[in-house]
């Protein structure tokens, strides 16, 4: 069953499926080599992205989320403030530093991240890894992003989980969460607790949507703060922090109750802006 802890993650705009998954099919890799001993043998990097990951590659910042993923970086935790620093680092020099800097090979910019119109055969969001030592690869890995920040390798494509552990009250539908709830008298919010009590412990719970809670305010803040233009060639000027200025001048002079829809439309232009910026999000349960 799908924890909540799948549902509402900390991440970075401005997709889950192409920026948050990709990211951590690169991390997923890099932990690879260094677990199999072969980091110290690589000597470039490349990487092949296809279908939808390609076609919205390069608005979505799959390139860069791939670059940030090998360099060792999460979504949840990566500074998203460094990362132009970095990207231009990586192009100017061809080189990229894998592992939280353990290791640097080649990254061409010719060839390094190529981007292909065709679909592999499992999904549209497909995506190959490959580690070479000069002339040979010696590590190949293919990833697909399923959506709303998961990833699966081809190994494991379609497989059951072999992991799942019981809760309560299983659940696929509305319905059937409905029904639960009358037998039990248990409240919907009190239901899905008690599944995830099974999963988490009440403290582990409680922490994560402390964070949880902090992440979104943060994103609002910044957002409404953030001046400028977004990323991407059509320079699309930021709205959230001028209409937070008129919302506080006009809020003196008007009592009208429904100014606080104007409001919470701000909060949500806000969020909106920083995922488009690739600034840091939750997703709820996908960024789209």
């Amino acid at each position: 069953m799908i924890s909540l802890f799948d549902m509402f993650k900390v991440g970075i705009g401005p997709s889950s499926s192409h920026t948050v998954g990709p990211m951590k099919a690169g991390k997923q890799f890099v932990d690879d080599l260094v677990e199999k001993g072969l980091l110290d043998n690589v000597t470039r990097v490349a990487v092949d992205v296809y279908g939808s990951l390609s076609l919205t590659g390069k608005g979505h910042h799959t390139d860069i989320a791939i670059i940030m993923g090998l360099a060792g970086n999460e979504p949840a935790t990566v500074d998203i403030d460094s990362i132009p620093g970095f990207i231009r680092d990586v192009e100017t020099r061809e080189r990229l530093l894998l592992a939280q800097g353990r290791h640097e090979v080649d990254f061409p910019k010719d060839d390094g991240m190529r981007f292909h119109n065709g679909n592999l055969p499992l999904h549209e969001n497909g995506m190959q890894i490959h580690a070479w030592h000069d002339d040979t690869v010696i590590y190949s890995k293919t990833y697909y992003s399923i959506g709303g920040g998961f990833i699966v390798d081809e190994a494991h494509f379609g497989q059951e989980a072999t992991n799942e552990v019981t809760v309560p009250y299983p659940f696929k539908s509305a319905k059937e969460m409905l029904e639960y709830c009358n037998s039990t008298g248990l409240s919907l919010s009190g239901m899905v607790m008690q599944n995830e009590l099974a999963l988490h412990s009440k403290k582990e719970i409680e922490e994560y949507f402390g964070h949880v809670w902090q992440t979104m305010q943060a994103c609002i803040d910044r957002g409404m703060n953030t001046e400028g233009v977004l990323p991407g060639p059509l320079r699309v000027p930021r709205r959230a922090s001028a209409l937070r200025r008129m919302l506080v001048s006009s809020d003196k002079l008007s009592n009208d109750p429904m100014n606080v829809i104007d409001w919470v439309n701000m909060f949500a232009l806000a969020v909106n802006e920083e995922n488009a910026a690739g600034g840091r999000v939750v997703t709820a349960p996908t960024n789209g």
